[in-house]
Parts: structure tokens; sequence; C-alpha cells
């Protein structure tokens, strides 16, 4: 999880949410991506999404199958969806997301019965400083505007 909060304070730097994201295979990182909506103009760009096609394209694989993904918040719907669609074996994050989080909060795509496959998932996991991450750059953007 501390790469993880690493790339998270990564984001914090060019002015992106704080989520940082990595993909370890066989303990080691194979991938790795913060939030960069802004820079990439692109909704897509969750840092899930860029540490798995990061992780996907360094193995030379479509799936992570013995993957972990460590992330500081709890994935979205897409992210989650994605999580599922790379096969990966764990997910591992850091605070709860009660807004948009579809790994328990509001739903639990990767952990769903119905589907061909699914994570195993903990939570928890360094949420304290997950989530002062988070707060800390949502104060700041009412504080100062943004």
């Amino acid at each position: 999880m501390g790469a993880a909060l690493d790339e998270a304070k990564r984001a914090v730097e060019v002015d992106e949410v704080p989520v940082g994201a990595v993909v370890v295979v066989d303990g080691r990182v194979v991938g790795r991506g913060h939030n960069s909506t802004e820079a990439l103009c692109d909704p897509t760009a969750h840092a899930e999404i860029i540490a798995v096609g990061a992780a996907c394209r360094a193995l030379g694989v479509p799936r992570l199958t013995d993957g972990t993904i460590y992330v500081t918040m709890e994935p979205c719907p897409m992210c989650a969806g994605a999580i599922v669609q790379a096969r990966l074996k764990r997910l591992v994050y850091g605070c709860d997301d009660p807004k948009a989080g579809y790994a328990g909060s509001l739903g639990n795509i990767a952990d769903d019965p119905r589907l061909n496959h699914r994570v195993a998932i903990t939570s928890g996991v360094r949420a304290d400083e997950c989530s002062a991450l988070v707060s800390g750059f949502f104060g700041r953007i009412r504080t100062h505007g943004g």
C-alpha cells in the first residue's frame, strides 16, 4: 500500500484527485498509476485503469490472474469492472468511497457471484492515511477554490 500511497501523492503534485494504484505479481510491482483525468482530458484515466494497463503491457498479457492490485481508495464501478475483466486475484484498498465505491459501499462488482470472475477483497488497509490525502485535497479546493 505504501507504493500506492506514493502514487496518490504524485497525483496531488499535479492537481489530480489523490488516488494511487499498483499491481503486484510475484512480490514485484509490475504496474503503477495515479489519477490523470485532468492531465489527459480523459474520464477513464483513473489510477486503477492506468496501473492495470501498465501491468498488462509490462508482462505482455491481457489478464493478471496472479496479480493483486493495491488502491488507496475503493474503486468506482468502472475500475471495479476493469479489475474483474483483468482477472486480478485480489483487490486491497485503503479508504471507502461512500459516494462512488463499488467494491462494498454502493455495490460490489468485484465480488458479484453472477459474474464469471470474483476478486478477493481486503479493505481498510492504511485507511486513515488514504482518507487524509483525499480530505486534505478537497479541503484545499474548498478553501482556495479550484
